[in-house]
């Protein structure tokens, strides 16, 4: 059986001599291509990381001189009540910053393990809740967390809703009957809590 190359115009056609060796085909530089695309999805990667941090360590700043036009106008005694009341608004909005809340309420009657099921917390902290006819708790806020959720399930029927408040943000969610799970989380998103 004999082998044939393509022909060349003009050129006579060139048979192997037998017993001499094949050249084998010239290879593809295969890894330097998966090596450059490597690269591309790392640098990506590290291009998103950058820009997460910079959204995330920009985005609480705060002025406090807002009430002070509306304290000058005022006499004296009328701006130590101002001053007095702006404190108050403020510290109640840092409580409210500060702390994160969980609700249950409505028809929970207890089924074979008692009422409701009530698990609380955040992404590195869970907890569990107590139904006595509804149930409310407050955990510190914690800047660095994921998320903040709770979740309620029924023991055999009932009809409830949760919350959870994270912010001024609140999610809410509802189960009806059987072993069904009421379920709230809020998560920390680019935009605040979502």
């Amino acid at each position: 059986m004999s082998q044939q190359y393509p022909q060349q115009p003009g050129q006579p056609q060139q048979q192997p001599a037998w017993g001499s060796p094949q050249q084998p085909p010239k290879k593809r530089s295969v890894g330097k291509t998966v090596g450059l695309g490597c690269l591309g999805i790392i640098g990506l990667f590290v291009v998103i990381a950058i820009i997460a941090a910079v959204a995330s360590s920009g985005g609480s700043k705060t002025s406090s001189s807002g009430t002070s036009n509306t304290a000058t106008a005022h006499s004296s005694s009328g701006k130590a009540k101002a001053d007095g009341k702006a404190k108050a608004d403020s510290s109640n909005a840092d409580k409210a910053a500060s702390t994160v809340v969980f609700k249950v309420w409505g028809t929970a009657p207890a089924g074979a393990l008692g009422p409701a099921d009530i698990t609380y917390g955040s992404d590195s902290d869970n907890r569990q809740g107590h139904w006595k006819n509804g149930f409310t708790s407050t955990l510190p806020f914690k800047k660095d967390a994921m998320y903040y959720a709770v979740n309620a399930q029924l023991q055999g029927s009932g009809d409830i809703h949760c919350s959870v408040t994270v912010d001024g943000k609140t999610k809410s969610g509802h189960a009806s009957g059987g072993y069904n799970i009421c379920s709230a989380q809020l998560s920390s998103g680019f935009s605040g809590w979502e």
